[in-house]
């Protein structure tokens, strides 16, 4: 079923083929364009037709339209709306969801297009309705009633005290003040959503120029803003209470009630249970559930019948007077998560998921032969890129093994070695944008018990409250790792068999083979991995089956060491096993083993050779973010879904969960009981296991709790994010109401961080710092200047931007085998170092701080101070030089060494040391540079990292 564009009304020409907002009002049956400035206005008398076209990830375009109905609106201009609806989504293909929005009862989906909120004024364009503007002469003194914590419903009532009561929130504008009434029932929540319609009102209707006043209810005279308000209402008097609304109105107890749509009729279909075999793919059904109608229509139902069972929908609603119920129309194989959650089973469509992995073409000519109108389904697909870690890899890490309900501490050569039958917890210290940020995490084994997860999740829980609750917590599972654990770690080995006591109990008690890696037994792992900051060698079964030939290999036995590299496999992917060769078997020789052309004893040492994969190991995309309001009642978990969201819609007082497919984090507000913030997991957990999104998702997935005023960049990514909301005080009414009388945001001190300590160079045109280096065991690792060299240099820095009184902080190196200075410069630069802070006049002590006795007379001595602080910084820079450039030897621009080619490639029988061995091409000369890479080095810097990264494999200098 479908529309050609030139049998569609012209107005719905070209609509929904890029992202945004398009409205039409109905004006004599006809649809006419409104424009983008009166979005969000809506008139009592008229009928409205709302697209909204949203871009995802995987390239396509998703369509909701809605269409709005006034109070005062037509029957027949209602009809109209909801007949052009049809025709316009037919149009689109067919595959957008209908909302009908009646008004004052609108869906929090339609409402989240319009924030803070919609405000219907009276008259429209039919029955002689003529629109009323706002007379800025003479304002009108109005009384709204708010309701709803994750949208608003503003609905105007009459100017009298009998309106008010204890439950809901009230605004009442008046012409030179407005005035929040805040019922005694209502919660902080719904307060500080209101305070936003009363800002919207503010600068909608008095140009942002009037007062604004907050009442609570049961406030007396005594409070001049409470009397002002009563003053408008004939003085104060208490309010009568409302009667009880009636208990049984329950939607879980709502019977459903399965009607199909048979030559112009309704039948009711009777079911034991509500099973999706009931549908068929040729007619139209309705599935009524009390607050919604939901319209199913099949993929190959015509026009007419569609329209027809609209129709029926609508006069089922009418002649039951059912003007609240939200009417919802869906087609087949594009039904919401709400439609399949009314059913006993929905069966998985796989085929019909959009991916930007499937060609254009491929995913058009599948979804033809299932019926599907495939006109405008794909936009062009984006290219796809290496997911990005968003975070600071150049912190510290520490890594500790369960072992006996305790933690392990493990020496910094071991804790990037992980056992699949023990858990592990990890610390990773790093610099943020305003502080220091910390992430604490467990990782589980796959064969790891269960005794030791749970001692591993309270050790986190206790490391996590010892932090006060401004550390990330992370809850991560063997093969389903994030990347930013991957870039923390760099590299990365996963071994067969644990150590923990815990573990060789359990396969003792079970009977089970102890397989625990061996260095001289018989191993082979997988390596994978996007470059040299994320590469890992997973040990597998020792069997040919094992071997797949998109990855490289590793199989040693003893001291016979091979490398086997698939067909599929690229230059990349052949450097990292070199690098990884270096960890697992660094003094012996490997032999080559290329796919097509193995060794008899290549075989044999895998059990002879069978058939395996060539399909490289899928890892999940990341999808389109989902956030979700939850709320932790005796064990159940309820959660709503928050369209179109915001960070404004992150509430101090609650728990939220954003879902990305790939990973989840549960985000918790400051103003969170302790109680319920030390369930943060258990929410993760049971998210996952309710499976809302109906994904069929693995329990395993990565859970992330973050804690609010401490969100690192991997979360805050997902949103326009300010850091000073999140680290404003008081609750979520508080703080809004601070904003709306003041104005703005109010400055806060933010935590200071100290001054990081970098352990890599970076350029102005990398983004991200790297950490790349090489893992030979003969070459020094060297990663620019040492963190001692760079913590002496901050001491000397200016008193403004560090306080002095704090010791420069100590970075933990996160390899065993760091780069360590040259002794004869060592003893050189000591020297000259004694030599400056001996002629300082620093003192040796922290000095006191004010409080601790009398001021000292600081003028000349803050000159003094500023003089030597410049001279050593001078001193000091002549220190930096030194260290890096040699006597004698010439510069480039960058004020580095020159070296020829020949002794800068990693294949060099003398390679050059003391330099920064993730940069060797900044060392080569300006002409030497532009020969071998074939630009100049400025426009060598303008390309993308991976890019980079190729051409240096290509040329040894990787």
């Amino acid at each position: 079923m479908s529309v050609s564009m030139k049998d569609l009304d012209p107005a719905f020409r070209g609509a929904g083929q890029k992202e945004g907002l398009e409205v039409w009002r109905i004006e004599d049956f006809k649809p006419v364009p409104i424009p983008s400035s009166s979005h969000g206005k809506f008139f009592m008398g008229d009928s409205y037709i709302i697209l909204k076209t949203t871009a995802l990830k995987n390239g396509s375009l998703r369509h909701d339209i809605h269409y709005w109905v006034g109070r005062d609106t037509s029957q027949d201009e209602a009809g109209t709306a909801a007949i052009l609806t049809i025709e316009l989504d037919a149009a689109l293909g067919g595959r957008a969801v209908q909302y009908r929005e009646v008004q004052s009862n609108e869906t929090e989906k339609f409402l989240s297009y319009f924030r803070p909120c919609i405000m219907p004024q009276p008259g429209g364009v039919a029955s002689g309705f003529k629109h009323v503007e706002v007379n800025e002469q003479e304002h009108a003194t109005h009384l709204y009633v708010c309701s709803g914590k994750r949208v608003v419903h503003v609905k105007e009532v009459p100017f009298a005290r009998l309106s008010l009561h204890h439950d809901d929130i009230f605004i009442l504008d008046t012409k030179s003040k407005i005035f929040q009434f805040n019922g005694s029932n209502s919660s902080i929540q719904e307060r500080a959503k209101a305070l936003e319609v009363v800002q919207y009102i503010k600068d909608t209707f008095h140009a942002g120029k009037c007062e604004v006043a907050a009442v609570e209810d049961g406030r007396m005279m005594a409070d001049a803003e409470a009397g002002e308000f009563w003053v408008f209402f004939g003085g104060f008097a208490p309010l009568p209470r409302r009667a009880p609304v009636d208990s049984n109105e329950k939607d879980e107890e709502t019977t459903l009630k399965l009607l199909c749509f048979n030559q112009g009729k309704l039948d009711s279909i009777n079911y034991e249970s509500l099973a999706h075999e009931l549908l068929e793919t040729n007619k139209c059904y309705l599935l009524d559930c009390g607050a919604e109608l939901f319209l199913w229509t099949g993929r190959t139902t015509s026009l007419q019948e569609r329209k027809g069972a609209s129709e029926a929908a609508e006069k089922l609603l009418s002649d039951a007077n059912r003007t609240k119920t939200h009417v919802i129309k869906v087609i087949e194989g594009f039904e919401t998560i709400m439609f399949k959650s009314k059913f006993k089973e929905w069966p998985q469509t796989p085929d019909l998921k959009l991916s930007s992995e499937d060609g254009r073409g491929k995913v058009a000519a599948l979804l033809k032969r299932q019926g599907l109108n495939v006109k405008g389904l794909m936009k062009a697909a984006p290219a796809k890129e290496e997911p990005q870690p968003y975070i600071d890899c150049t912190g510290s890490l520490q890594v500790w093994r369960v072992n006996d309900k305790d933690k392990t501490l493990l020496s910094s050569s071991a804790q990037s070695k992980f056992y699949s039958g023990d858990c592990y917890i990890f610390q990773y210290m790093y610099p943020g944008n305003d502080k220091d940020e910390c992430l604490v995490g467990t990782w589980f084994g796959k064969k790891s018990i269960e005794e030791d997860r749970l001692t591993a999740i309270t050790l986190t829980r206790k490391m996590v409250e010892s932090a006060k609750f401004q550390a990330t917590q992370a809850c991560l599972y063997e093969g389903r790792e994030p990347i930013q654990f991957f870039v923390i770690f760099q590299s990365f080995q996963v071994y067969k068999g644990g150590l923990s006591s815990g573990y060789k109990k359990f396969i003792a008690e079970n009977g089970i083979n102890d397989d625990t890696y061996s260095e001289d037994g018989l191993a082979l792992f997988r390596i994978q991995g996007s470059g040299p900051e994320n590469m890992q060698a997973v040990q597998v079964d020792s069997v040919a089956s094992s071997l797949n030939s998109s990855y490289s290999y590793i199989l040693h036995d003893g001291n016979s060491v091979f490398t086997w590299t698939g067909n599929l496999t690229t230059a990349l992917d052949q450097e990292l096993v070199e690098r990884q060769l270096d960890v697992i078997k660094p003094n012996l020789q490997s032999r080559s083993q290329k796919e097509g052309s193995e060794t008899d004893q290549f075989w044999s040492l895998l059990g002879g050779k069978v058939e395996y994969s060539s399909q490289k190991i899928g890892m999940g995309n990341e999808s389109d973010p989902h956030l979700f309001s939850c709320i932790l009642s005796k064990g159940d978990l309820k959660i709503i879904e928050i369209y179109h969201f915001t960070q404004d819609d992150l509430m101090t007082e609650d728990l939220f969960i954003l879902d990305c497919h790939t990973d989840i984090f549960v985000w918790v507000g400051q103003q969170v009981d302790v109680k319920v913030r030390l369930q943060a997991l258990d929410v993760g957990k049971k998210f996952l296991e309710l499976d809302f999104l109906m994904e069929n998702r693995s329990h395993d997935t990565p859970i992330f709790i973050v804690m609010e005023g401490s969100e690192p960049p991997f979360f805050t990514r997902f949103f326009k994010w300010d850091s000073s909301k999140s680290l404003m005080h008081g609750n979520s009414y508080e703080r809004k109401l601070s904003i709306v009388k003041g104005g703005g945001t109010p400055a806060l001190d933010k935590p200071k961080r100290r001054t990081p300590v970098h352990s890599g160079r970076s350029t102005g045109q990398e983004p991200q710092r790297s950490r790349s280096m090489s893992f030979s065991p003969d070459r020094a690792r060297v990663r620019g200047r040492s963190p001692a060299f760079t913590a002496l240099a901050s001491t000397f820095e200016s008193a403004n931007t560090r306080n002095l009184s704090t010791p420069p902080p100590v970075v933990k190196k996160l390899y065993p085998k760091s780069a360590t200075p040259d002794p004869s410069n060592t003893s050189s630069k000591s020297s000259v170092i004694a030599d400056l802070t001996g002629s300082s006049n620093c003192p040796t002590q922290a000095p006191k701080s004010v409080e601790d006795g009398p001021v000292p007379e600081k003028p000349k001595q803050e000159e003094d101070a500023k003089e030597n602080i410049g001279s050593m910084a001078g001193r000091l820079e002549s220190l930096t030089i030194a260290e890096d450039v040699k006597e004698n030897e010439p510069e480039d621009d960058e004020g580095l060494p020159i070296y020829p080619y020949d002794l800068l490639k990693t294949t060099a029988a003398e390679p050059v040391t003391e330099i920064d061995v993730t940069r060797r091409e900044t060392y080569l000369s300006s002409a030497e540079f532009k020969e071998k890479f074939g630009m100049a080095k400025e426009a060598f810097s303008k390309l993308p990292k991976w890019k980079q990264n190729r051409m240096k494999i290509a040329l040894h200098l990787f």
